[in-house]
Protein backbone atom coordinates (compact mmCIF):
# COMPACT_ATOMS: atom_id res chain seq x y z
CA UNK A 1 0.00 0.00 0.00
CA UNK A 2 1.13 3.59 -0.97
CA UNK A 3 1.96 5.54 1.83
CA UNK A 4 -0.14 9.34 1.10
CA UNK A 5 1.87 11.41 3.22
CA UNK A 6 5.06 10.36 0.95
CA UNK A 7 3.16 11.22 -2.37
CA UNK A 8 4.77 14.76 -3.87
CA UNK A 9 1.47 16.93 -4.67
CA UNK A 10 1.40 17.74 -8.25
CA UNK A 11 -0.43 21.10 -8.01
CA UNK A 12 -1.14 23.26 -5.20
CA UNK A 13 -4.56 22.37 -4.59
CA UNK A 14 -3.01 19.03 -3.83
CA UNK A 15 -1.25 20.85 -0.93
CA UNK A 16 -1.75 20.39 2.95
CA UNK A 17 -1.83 23.82 4.61
CA UNK A 18 -1.23 26.50 5.46
CA UNK A 19 1.83 25.60 3.16
CA UNK A 20 4.77 27.94 2.22
CA UNK A 21 5.40 28.41 -1.56
CA UNK A 22 7.90 30.32 -3.81
CA UNK A 23 7.20 30.85 -6.66
CA UNK A 24 10.49 30.00 -8.40
CA UNK A 25 9.97 32.71 -11.68
CA UNK A 26 9.75 35.62 -9.31
CA UNK A 27 12.71 33.74 -7.30
CA UNK A 28 14.90 33.80 -10.43
CA UNK A 29 14.43 36.88 -11.29
CA UNK A 30 15.55 38.34 -7.37
CA UNK A 31 18.18 36.51 -7.32
CA UNK A 32 19.40 37.49 -11.19
CA UNK A 33 18.58 41.39 -9.70
CA UNK A 34 20.83 40.93 -6.61
CA UNK A 35 23.45 39.29 -8.28
CA UNK A 36 23.44 41.86 -11.46
CA UNK A 37 23.89 44.76 -8.42
CA UNK A 38 26.28 42.55 -6.10
CA UNK A 39 27.85 39.93 -8.05
CA UNK A 40 29.99 37.26 -6.24
CA UNK A 41 31.80 37.82 -3.15
CA UNK A 42 30.01 41.60 -2.46
CA UNK A 43 27.06 40.17 -1.53
CA UNK A 44 27.39 37.18 1.49
CA UNK A 45 23.86 36.02 1.62
CA UNK A 46 22.17 35.69 4.70
CA UNK A 47 20.97 32.24 5.76
CA UNK A 48 18.50 33.17 8.48
CA UNK A 49 16.06 34.40 6.41
CA UNK A 50 15.35 31.47 4.63
CA UNK A 51 16.95 28.83 6.59
CA UNK A 52 17.24 26.16 3.49
CA UNK A 53 20.32 24.35 2.12
CA UNK A 54 18.83 24.29 -1.37
CA UNK A 55 17.85 27.24 -1.63
CA UNK A 56 21.22 28.81 -0.51
CA UNK A 57 22.37 26.40 -3.33
CA UNK A 58 20.88 28.36 -5.76
CA UNK A 59 22.49 31.79 -4.65
CA UNK A 60 25.73 29.87 -4.84
CA UNK A 61 24.52 28.48 -8.23
CA UNK A 62 24.47 32.36 -9.06
CA UNK A 63 27.89 32.92 -7.66
CA UNK A 64 27.54 33.56 -4.17
CA UNK A 65 29.80 31.47 -2.17
CA UNK A 66 30.43 33.20 0.58
CA UNK A 67 27.34 33.30 2.93
CA UNK A 68 26.60 34.59 7.02
CA UNK A 69 24.22 33.31 9.48
CA UNK A 70 22.83 33.49 12.91
CA UNK A 71 22.90 30.47 14.80
CA UNK A 72 25.25 27.51 14.67
CA UNK A 73 22.65 25.01 14.16
CA UNK A 74 22.89 27.18 10.42
CA UNK A 75 26.07 26.93 10.20
CA UNK A 76 26.44 23.51 10.40
CA UNK A 77 23.77 22.29 8.22
CA UNK A 78 25.79 24.58 5.24
CA UNK A 79 28.58 22.67 6.06
CA UNK A 80 26.95 18.99 6.03
CA UNK A 81 25.31 20.41 2.56
CA UNK A 82 29.26 20.86 1.23
CA UNK A 83 28.70 25.03 0.97
CA UNK A 84 32.14 25.58 3.31
CA UNK A 85 34.08 28.15 1.70
CA UNK A 86 33.78 30.83 3.67
CA UNK A 87 31.14 31.16 6.65
CA UNK A 88 30.38 33.61 8.78
CA UNK A 89 28.68 33.60 11.99
CA UNK A 90 27.17 37.15 11.95
CA UNK A 91 26.21 37.02 15.78
CA UNK A 92 27.88 36.73 19.47
CA UNK A 93 27.77 33.12 21.37
CA UNK A 94 29.47 32.12 24.35
CA UNK A 95 29.76 28.85 23.20
CA UNK A 96 32.03 28.26 19.84
CA UNK A 97 33.25 24.65 20.44
CA UNK A 98 30.80 23.06 18.21
CA UNK A 99 31.85 25.96 15.64
CA UNK A 100 35.88 24.50 16.37
CA UNK A 101 34.85 21.13 15.19
CA UNK A 102 33.33 22.53 11.93
CA UNK A 103 36.66 24.22 11.36
CA UNK A 104 38.52 21.02 12.35
CA UNK A 105 36.70 19.65 9.15
CA UNK A 106 37.93 21.49 6.60
CA UNK A 107 35.03 24.80 6.76
CA UNK A 108 36.57 28.11 6.87
CA UNK A 109 34.61 29.76 9.50
CA UNK A 110 34.65 33.44 10.73
CA UNK A 111 33.19 34.30 13.88
CA UNK A 112 31.75 37.70 14.89
CA UNK A 113 33.25 38.91 18.06
CA UNK A 114 32.75 42.40 20.52
CA UNK A 115 34.18 41.58 24.18
CA UNK A 116 37.04 40.16 25.41
CA UNK A 117 34.72 37.05 27.12
CA UNK A 118 33.70 36.32 23.05
CA UNK A 119 37.13 36.81 22.24
CA UNK A 120 38.28 34.36 25.02
CA UNK A 121 35.19 31.98 24.10
CA UNK A 122 35.83 32.12 20.51
CA UNK A 123 39.73 30.99 20.70
CA UNK A 124 39.07 28.55 23.27
CA UNK A 125 36.43 26.69 20.95
CA UNK A 126 38.81 25.91 18.45
CA UNK A 127 37.73 28.63 16.32
CA UNK A 128 40.74 30.75 14.05
CA UNK A 129 39.24 33.37 12.23
CA UNK A 130 36.90 36.51 13.32
CA UNK A 131 35.59 40.25 12.78
CA UNK A 132 35.46 42.53 15.15
CA UNK A 133 31.93 43.29 15.79
CA UNK A 134 30.98 47.48 16.30
CA UNK A 135 27.88 48.96 17.44
CA UNK A 136 26.73 51.64 14.28
CA UNK A 137 23.99 52.73 16.16
CA UNK A 138 21.27 49.80 16.13
CA UNK A 139 21.00 49.37 20.45
CA UNK A 140 22.19 45.44 20.09
CA UNK A 141 25.33 43.87 19.92
CA UNK A 142 28.66 45.22 18.89
CA UNK A 143 31.89 47.25 20.47
CA UNK A 144 32.34 50.83 20.90
CA UNK A 145 33.95 52.06 18.12
CA UNK A 146 36.71 53.30 20.51
CA UNK A 147 37.40 49.51 21.77
CA UNK A 148 37.69 48.16 18.60
CA UNK A 149 41.55 48.82 18.28
CA UNK A 150 42.06 47.18 21.56
CA UNK A 151 40.14 44.21 21.11
CA UNK A 152 41.80 43.46 17.84
CA UNK A 153 44.74 43.05 19.46
CA UNK A 154 43.15 41.08 22.31
CA UNK A 155 42.04 38.88 19.50
CA UNK A 156 44.93 38.71 17.97
CA UNK A 157 47.22 37.81 20.87
CA UNK A 158 44.93 34.95 21.75
CA UNK A 159 45.79 33.23 18.06
CA UNK A 160 42.56 34.67 16.30
CA UNK A 161 43.41 35.80 12.67
CA UNK A 162 41.20 39.41 12.71
CA UNK A 163 39.77 39.68 9.13
CA UNK A 164 38.02 42.87 9.52
CA UNK A 165 35.08 44.10 10.75
CA UNK A 166 31.35 43.71 10.67
CA UNK A 167 28.71 46.34 11.52
CA UNK A 168 24.57 46.13 11.48
CA UNK A 169 22.79 49.03 10.43
CA UNK A 170 19.43 47.29 10.78
CA UNK A 171 17.70 50.88 12.46
CA UNK A 172 18.22 52.20 9.06
CA UNK A 173 16.55 49.27 6.81
CA UNK A 174 13.32 50.80 6.63
CA UNK A 175 13.97 54.91 6.47
CA UNK A 176 12.42 55.50 3.38
CA UNK A 177 13.32 58.74 2.02
CA UNK A 178 16.27 57.54 0.22
CA UNK A 179 18.22 60.79 0.40
CA UNK A 180 17.73 60.32 4.31
CA UNK A 181 18.81 56.66 4.43
CA UNK A 182 22.54 57.66 2.00
CA UNK A 183 23.12 59.83 4.47
CA UNK A 184 22.03 58.29 7.53
CA UNK A 185 24.06 55.02 6.52
CA UNK A 186 27.24 56.81 5.56
CA UNK A 187 27.43 58.31 9.04
CA UNK A 188 26.91 54.86 10.62
CA UNK A 189 29.27 53.29 8.13
CA UNK A 190 31.56 56.34 8.93
CA UNK A 191 31.88 54.80 12.41
CA UNK A 192 32.81 51.24 10.71
CA UNK A 193 35.42 52.76 8.59
CA UNK A 194 36.69 54.59 11.54
CA UNK A 195 37.00 51.10 13.51
CA UNK A 196 38.27 48.98 10.27
CA UNK A 197 41.42 51.59 10.39
CA UNK A 198 42.21 50.39 13.62
CA UNK A 199 41.29 46.79 13.27
CA UNK A 200 42.90 46.39 9.68
CA UNK A 201 41.89 43.08 7.87
CA UNK A 202 40.05 43.36 4.58
CA UNK A 203 36.82 42.90 6.19
CA UNK A 204 34.28 45.39 5.99
CA UNK A 205 30.82 43.69 6.25
CA UNK A 206 27.36 45.20 6.65
CA UNK A 207 24.18 45.63 5.42
CA UNK A 208 20.83 44.36 4.26
CA UNK A 209 18.36 44.00 2.04
CA UNK A 210 16.95 47.20 3.11
CA UNK A 211 20.72 49.20 2.24
CA UNK A 212 22.21 47.19 -0.12
CA UNK A 213 21.61 49.98 -2.85
CA UNK A 214 22.93 52.97 -1.00
CA UNK A 215 25.35 51.11 1.61
CA UNK A 216 28.71 51.30 -0.66
CA UNK A 217 31.51 51.83 2.04
CA UNK A 218 31.23 48.16 3.02
CA UNK A 219 32.88 45.80 1.04
CA UNK A 220 30.52 42.93 1.04
CA UNK A 221 26.38 43.00 1.74
CA UNK A 222 24.55 40.90 3.99
CA UNK A 223 21.36 40.54 2.20
CA UNK A 224 18.85 37.78 2.25
CA UNK A 225 15.28 38.56 2.32
CA UNK A 226 15.48 40.12 -1.34
CA UNK A 227 15.22 36.42 -2.75
CA UNK A 228 11.94 36.05 -1.15
CA UNK A 229 10.48 39.08 0.08
CA UNK A 230 8.01 40.05 2.19
CA UNK A 231 5.17 43.00 2.71
CA UNK A 232 7.37 45.21 4.99
CA UNK A 233 10.20 45.50 2.72
CA UNK A 234 7.92 45.68 -0.31
CA UNK A 235 6.92 49.05 0.70
CA UNK A 236 10.16 50.49 0.25
CA UNK A 237 10.20 49.93 -4.25
CA UNK A 238 13.00 47.99 -4.32
CA UNK A 239 13.96 46.01 -7.38
CA UNK A 240 12.60 42.42 -6.31
CA UNK A 241 9.04 40.88 -6.12
CA UNK A 242 7.10 39.00 -3.36
CA UNK A 243 8.23 35.07 -4.23
CA UNK A 244 6.98 33.87 -1.00
CA UNK A 245 3.00 33.46 0.61
CA UNK A 246 1.23 30.87 2.68
CA UNK A 247 -1.37 29.16 1.12
CA UNK A 248 -4.27 28.64 3.14
CA UNK A 249 -7.42 26.79 2.88
CA UNK A 250 -11.22 28.42 3.39
CA UNK A 251 -12.48 26.81 6.26
CA UNK A 252 -15.57 28.93 7.26
CA UNK A 253 -17.69 31.15 5.46
CA UNK A 254 -20.15 33.42 7.70
CA UNK A 255 -23.26 35.31 6.10
CA UNK A 256 -22.59 38.49 8.93
CA UNK A 257 -19.25 39.73 6.41
CA UNK A 258 -16.42 37.31 6.70
CA UNK A 259 -14.37 34.20 5.97
CA UNK A 260 -11.83 32.21 8.09
CA UNK A 261 -8.79 30.34 6.79
CA UNK A 262 -6.66 27.80 8.44
CA UNK A 263 -3.33 30.16 8.88
CA UNK A 264 -3.18 32.05 11.88
CA UNK A 265 -0.17 33.22 14.59
CA UNK A 266 1.58 29.59 14.38
CA UNK A 267 2.03 29.80 10.32
CA UNK A 268 3.26 33.55 10.29
CA UNK A 269 5.76 35.69 11.96
CA UNK A 270 3.61 38.60 13.47
CA UNK A 271 6.26 40.78 14.52
CA UNK A 272 5.68 43.35 11.92
CA UNK A 273 2.02 43.06 11.31
CA UNK A 274 -0.66 40.94 10.01
CA UNK A 275 0.07 39.10 6.64
CA UNK A 276 -1.67 40.33 3.71
CA UNK A 277 -4.33 38.42 1.82
CA UNK A 278 -5.25 38.50 -1.60
CA UNK A 279 -9.00 38.10 -1.78
CA UNK A 280 -10.13 40.86 1.22
CA UNK A 281 -8.76 42.29 4.41
CA UNK A 282 -7.35 40.74 7.47
CA UNK A 283 -9.33 41.21 10.88
CA UNK A 284 -7.25 39.45 13.12
CA UNK A 285 -5.53 36.25 13.33
CA UNK A 286 -5.56 33.58 15.90
CA UNK A 287 -3.17 30.44 16.18
CA UNK A 288 -4.51 28.52 13.83
CA UNK A 289 -7.51 31.23 12.03
CA UNK A 290 -6.97 33.98 10.08
CA UNK A 291 -9.88 36.21 9.45
CA UNK A 292 -10.82 38.03 6.21
CA UNK A 293 -13.24 40.83 5.02
CA UNK A 294 -13.72 39.84 1.49
CA UNK A 295 -13.25 42.15 -1.32
CA UNK A 296 -15.27 43.02 -4.42
CA UNK A 297 -14.36 39.42 -5.47
CA UNK A 298 -17.18 38.61 -3.03
CA UNK A 299 -17.22 35.64 -0.52
CA UNK A 300 -14.75 32.61 -1.28
CA UNK A 301 -16.06 29.19 -1.16
CA UNK A 302 -15.08 26.81 1.64
CA UNK A 303 -11.92 24.71 0.21
CA UNK A 304 -10.85 27.53 -1.65
CA UNK A 305 -7.23 28.28 -1.73
CA UNK A 306 -6.15 31.91 -0.84
CA UNK A 307 -2.78 33.31 -0.81
CA UNK A 308 -1.11 34.97 2.15
CA UNK A 309 1.89 37.72 1.75
CA UNK A 310 3.80 37.41 4.74
CA UNK A 311 4.58 40.71 6.66
CA UNK A 312 8.22 39.18 7.64
CA UNK A 313 9.90 36.69 5.84
CA UNK A 314 12.74 34.99 8.43
CA UNK A 315 10.21 33.94 11.13
CA UNK A 316 7.64 33.12 8.72
CA UNK A 317 9.78 30.50 7.31
CA UNK A 318 11.07 29.29 10.55
CA UNK A 319 7.69 27.88 11.12
CA UNK A 320 7.32 25.51 8.14
CA UNK A 321 8.97 22.44 7.29
CA UNK A 322 9.26 23.09 3.63
CA UNK A 323 9.33 25.14 1.06
CA UNK A 324 6.64 24.09 -2.32
CA UNK A 325 8.00 25.79 -5.33
CA UNK A 326 5.79 26.78 -8.00
CA UNK A 327 6.18 27.11 -11.78
CA UNK A 328 3.66 28.32 -14.33
CA UNK A 329 2.35 31.61 -14.67
CA UNK A 330 1.19 33.95 -11.87
CA UNK A 331 -2.77 34.38 -11.48
CA UNK A 332 -5.66 32.41 -12.57
CA UNK A 333 -6.58 29.55 -10.70
CA UNK A 334 -4.27 29.21 -7.96
CA UNK A 335 -4.89 25.38 -7.16
CA UNK A 336 -3.24 24.47 -11.07
CA UNK A 337 -0.29 25.85 -10.41
CA UNK A 338 1.88 23.01 -10.68
CA UNK A 339 4.62 21.93 -7.81
CA UNK A 340 7.85 21.79 -8.98
CA UNK A 341 10.06 21.39 -6.31
CA UNK A 342 10.44 20.90 -2.66
CA UNK A 343 13.13 23.00 -0.44
CA UNK A 344 13.41 21.47 2.78
CA UNK A 345 13.84 24.52 5.73
CA UNK A 346 16.43 22.64 7.16
CA UNK A 347 18.49 24.87 9.04
CA UNK A 348 16.18 25.47 11.87
CA UNK A 349 16.79 25.92 16.08
CA UNK A 350 20.07 26.67 17.12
Amino acid sequence: MTDASRVEPGSIGELTTPALVVDLAAFDRNVAAMAEALPGPALRPHVKAFKSTALAARLADAGHHRFCAATIRELEGMVAAGLTEDLLLANEVVDYRRLGRLADGGASITVAVDSPETVAAAAGGGVSQALIDVNVGLPRCGCAVADAGRLAEAARAAGLEVRGVMGYEGHLMMVDDLDEKRAKVEKSMGWLLEAHEAVGGDIVSAGGTGTYAVNTWANEIQAGSYCLMDTQYDTLGLPFEMALSVVASVISVNARGWFVVDAGLKAFGMDHGNPTSLRGEVMFCSDEHTTIKPDDLGMPAVGERIAMLPAHVDPTVAKHPQFWVTGGEAGGDLTARPVVDRWEVDLLHW
